[in-house]
C-alpha cells in the first residue's frame, strides 16, 4: 500500500511511481495538453488550498455530508440488488476511490458482508488499466464485478468502460455513482448535482495519491497504471475525515429516495454540453466541464476561462466555486443550465 488508504478498505491496483515524475504547473500543462500530450502523461502540481478555501469545504463537508451519505445507501442497496452477497467493488481511481470505501462499510455495517474492493485506472483515450483487469478476473466471476466512481460529467469515462468491457465477456460496463446529472449510470444515489466535497480538493481527500499515470517510458507493460504518493502532505490529509463524516451520517433505516430532482427532465447531459460549445463557440467540447465536480477540478488543475453557474447566489452549494473563482480570477457567469449546477469551460490556447 503506498497511500494513507487502510489496507482493509481497498488494495490499489496501481504502481507506485513516486518520485519518478516532476509534476508541472498548471499553464505548462495545460499547454502540452493542448498541444497534442496526453494528460495521463503528465502530473500536476498539487493546489495548496488558502485558509479561507478550507474553510468553505469544512462547512460543505458537514452541509452535504447527508445527501452523500443518502446517495451511498441509496446506490449501495441497488448494487446489492443486483449483484448480490458476492459483489466486488471496482472503483475508478482517484475520485471513485473514497466512495467505494464508502459503499464497503455501508455494506459491512448494514449486512456485516465484507465486500472485496479494487481501485483502478481508467484514462480517457487511452482504456482500462488491463493488467489490473486481469488481477481481477483470475480472482471474481465477472458477473459480481460493479464499476463504481463518484459522479458523471458528460458521460466520457462510461463511454470509455463501454468500450473497455467489449473484450471480456460477462462483464457489465454500467457504472455506480453518487451523483449522475449526465444521465448515463447504470446506478446512481441521485440525479442531482450536488457537491460531494471530496471534488473541492486534491489528494488531500483521495489517500494523497496523485491522479493516475501511464507514459511507456515509465510503465512496462506488465506494470500496472501508475500513480504518484504525496507522503509530504501527511499532515494534511483529510480522507479519513471526509469518509468517517459522511459515515456518521448512514441511515439504516429506509433512505430517501433521491433519484430524480423532480422536474422530469430527462437527457443525456452531453446535448447540454453541446449546446454550450454552439453558444460561447468552443470547437473541442473536451475544453467544457460540466456538473459541479468537474468545474471544481478545472478550477483546482487547468486553466479556467469561463465559470457557468446556474446562479451567481447560491453560495450554499457553490460557494467553494466563487471562493475559487475569485482566488484565480475567473469570470463567473449566469447561464441557465438544466442538467447542472455548474460547468467550468477550460481556456483554449491552441486556437488562440
Amino acid at each position: 500500500m503506498f497511500s494513507s488508504y487502510r489496507p482493509e478498505d481497498v488494495m490499489i491496483l496501481l504502481k507506485d511511481i513516486t518520485g519518478l515524475v516532476t509534476p508541472l504547473g498548471t499553464t505548462e500543462r495545460e499547454a502540452f495538453i493542448q498541444s497534442g500530450v496526453h494528460y495521463s502523461e503528465m502530473l500536476p502540481l498539487e493546489y495548496e488550498p488558502s485558509p479561507k478555501y478550507l474553510s468553505i469545504y469544512e462547512k460543505a463537508l458537514h452541509l452535504y455530508a447527508q445527501i452523500t451519505a443518502d446517495a451511498v445507501g441509496i446506490v449501495s442497496e441497488r448494487i446489492l440488488q443486483d449483484k448480490g452477497q458476492n459483489t466486488v467493488l471496482v472503483s475508478l481511481a482517484r475520485a471513485g476511490t473514497s466512495v467505494g470505501i464508502l459503499m464497503k462499510h455501508y455494506i459491512d455495517k448494514k449486512y456485516g458482508t465484507d465486500i472485496a474492493h479494487y481501485t483502478i485506472s481508467i484514462i480517457r483515450g487511452k482504456g482500462i488499466d488491463k493488467k489490473a483487469m486481469s488481477f481481477i478476473l483470475k480472482r471474481h466471476p465477472p458477473q459480481s464485478i460493479q464499476f463504481v466512481d463518484g459522479w458523471t460529467g458528460k458521460g466520457a469515462i462510461q463511454r470509455q468502460l463501454d468500450a473497455a468491457v467489449l473484450e471480456y465477456p460477462n462483464l457489465n460496463s454500467g457504472l455506480a455513482v453518487l451523483s449522475d446529472p449526465a444521465y448515463v449510470a447504470e446506478k446512481c444515489g441521485t440525479h442531482n448535482d450536488f457537491l460531494i466535497a471530496s471534488s473541492c480538493l486534491n489528494s488531500t481527500v483521495s489517500g494523497l495519491l496523485s491522479r493516475t499515470f501511464f507514459r511507456g517510458d515509465i510503465i512496462d507493460p506488465d506494470d500496472f497504471h501508475g500513480a504518484a504518493f504525496y507522503r509530504s502532505l501527511l499532515d494534511k490529509d483529510l480522507t479519513y475525515q471526509f469518509i468517517d463524516t459522511v459515515e456518521s451520517h448512514f441511515n439504516f433505516n429506509e433512505a430517501p429516495d433521491l433519484s430524480t430532482d423532480g422536474s422530469g427532465f430527462v437527457r443525456h447531459g452531453v446535448e447540454e454540453v453541446e449546446e454550450i460549445c454552439r453558444h460561447f463557440q468552443v470547437s473541442d467540447i473536451n475544453l467544457v466541464k460540466p456538473s459541479i465536480g468537474e468545474a471544481t477540478r478545472v478550477l483546482l488543475r487547468r486553466i479556467p476561462w469561463k465559470v457557468l453557474v446556474h446562479s451567481k447566489n447560491d453560495e450554499q452549494h457553490l460557494g467553494h466555486l466563487y471562493q475559487l473563482a475569485r482566488e484565480k480570477g475567473v469570470d463567473v457567469i449566469e447561464y441557465p443550465l438544466q442538467n447542472y449546477r455548474a460547468c467550468s469551460l477550460i481556456q483554449n490556447f491552441v486556437d488562440n
